[in-house]
């Protein structure tokens, strides 16, 4: 898009931009976080600190954090868990591993930091990982451990959306 002399222009330009090239839903995310710094999944910059110890890198993801306009960051590393550490899902409000143990102390603490981090950094919005027990958003895995989702947020989602910084996943840009 152009660039004009007016702030506001050049905003209301950007949004027609995004709009134009990515869709109605994401114009809107990325026009109103347009000179915003974001938080992104670790995972998705391509960083390997997936319970795996495998990554799920993004290009556009990683192309926002080489330009600076994002900071990767992993809440399960954040909250001591160890990479790679067994598969976790919540239940009942609760994170718990896949041999039955909660983890919950560990999930919450990581997102703590992580809100952190965001809330420093002047972060509006945040790309993360779909279905985490962490960075879910709108639909995580069910607790059974069988592959069922359910509708939910991950701990860091819910942290970031109740201080409000808008959240999206990887799903929502591919």
């Amino acid at each position: 898009f152009q660039k004009s002399s007016n702030k506001n222009l050049n905003f209301l330009m950007a949004g027609r931009f995004f709009e134009k090239k990515l869709g109605k839903k994401l114009s809107i995310f990325f026009a109103e976080s347009i000179s915003k710094m974001k938080i992104v999944s670790a995972c998705l910059a391509g960083l390997n600190c997936r319970y795996d110890g495998k990554s799920n890198p993004v290009e556009e993801v990683m192309n926002l954090v080489r330009k600076g306009e994002a900071i990767p960051v992993c809440p399960e590393q954040l909250g001591g868990l160890p990479t790679p550490r067994p598969c976790c899902e919540i239940r009942n409000g609760r994170v718990f591993t896949k041999d039955g143990d909660d983890v919950s102390s560990e999930f919450k603490k990581g997102a703590e930091q992580g809100l952190k981090i965001a809330l420093l950094a002047g972060c509006d919005s945040a790309i993360l990982k779909a279905r985490s027990p962490s960075c879910g958003c709108g639909k995580i895995h069910d607790g059974s451990f069988s592959g069922k989702l359910s509708s939910g947020n991950g701990l860091f989602t819910e942290m970031l959306v109740s201080h409000g910084i808008a959240v999206i996943t990887e799903e929502d840009i591919n």
